[in-house]
C-alpha cells in the first residue's frame, strides 16, 4: 500500500542518533554509523524525527510500504521485552513469557541507559504506584517457570521497596529463587548534549 513514511539520506547523516531518540515508535536504528529505518511497519509516518535531525537528512515521502504496526518495533533502552504489558499493575499473573530469568525494574531505570536485557521485564514504582506488589509477585513466581530474578533499581531509598516486595513475594511463593539486585546511580555528568547548542 502507498502511504507516508520517512526517508533517510545516508550521505547527509552523521550518525548522531537524535532522530532515533525522537522516534516514539523505535523505527530508527543506527546501522554502520548512520541512521536507517529498521522496518517499514515500525514507522507511523508522522515524522517526529524530522525536526530532530540537525543535518536535514530525514524527509517524509509517499511510497509503497508495509502497513504500520505499532506493536512490532523494539523499544530502547531495554531492547524488545518478550512480554506486554510490562507495567506491574497491568501484568497478568500467568504468562507464557514468564520463564527463565525475570527482570523487575524501577520505572526510572529505563530512562538512564541501562542497556539491553535478556528475559521478560516488569516495571513498577513503590512510591508512585501506591501499591504493594509482594502478593502479585508471589503469584507470578509460583505460577510460572521462573528460575531467577534480577531487580534493577535506582540508588534512592524508595526503590528499596521493590527489593522488599520481591523478597516477600519469593517467600510467599514457596520457591527458592536466586535474587540479584543491580543499583543504578544517578550520574551528574552529562556526556554530550542531546540537542546541539545554538550557535
Amino acid at each position: 500500500m502507498k502511504r507516508k513514511i520517512i526517508s533517510i539520506d545516508r550521505e547527509k547523516c552523521d550518525g548522531c542518533g537524535l532522530c532515533a531518540r525522537a522516534c516514539h515508535e523505535g523505527a530508527i536504528v543506527i546501522d554502520q554509523g548512520v541512521a536507517a529505518l529498521a522496518r517499514d511497519s515500525y514507522c507511523d509516518g508522522l515524522g517526529d524525527c524530522l525536526p530532530a535531525c540537525p543535518r536535514g537528512a530525514i524527509s517524509s515521502i509517499e511510497r509503497e510500504a508495509e502497513d504500520y504496526n505499532g506493536f512490532g518495533a523494539p523499544k530502547d533502552p531495554f531492547g524488545s521485552p518478550r512480554n506486554f504489558p510490562i507495567q506491574l499493575k497491568l501484568a497478568p499473573t500467568a504468562s507464557d513469557s514468564f520463564r527463565g530469568r525475570l527482570n523487575i525494574a524501577a520505572d526510572c531505570v529505563g530512562f538512564l541507559g541501562e542497556g539491553r536485557l535478556e528475559g521478560p521485564l516488569l516495571i513498577g514504582c513503590p512510591k508512585l504506584d501506591g501499591a504493594d506488589y509482594s502478593e502479585k509477585l508471589s503469584e507470578i513466581f509460583a505460577r510460572n517457570p521462573i528460575e531467577s530474578v534480577l531487580i534493577h533499581k535506582m540508588g534512592v531509598p524508595c526503590c528499596q521497596g521493590l527489593v522488599r516486595m520481591a523478597l516477600e513475594g519469593a517467600a510467599r511463593s514457596g520457591k527458592s529463587l536466586p535474587l540479584e539486585v543491580k543499583t543504578i546511580e544517578v550520574r551528574r555528568k552529562v556526556e554530550r548534549p542531546l540537542v546541539p547548542a545554538e550557535s
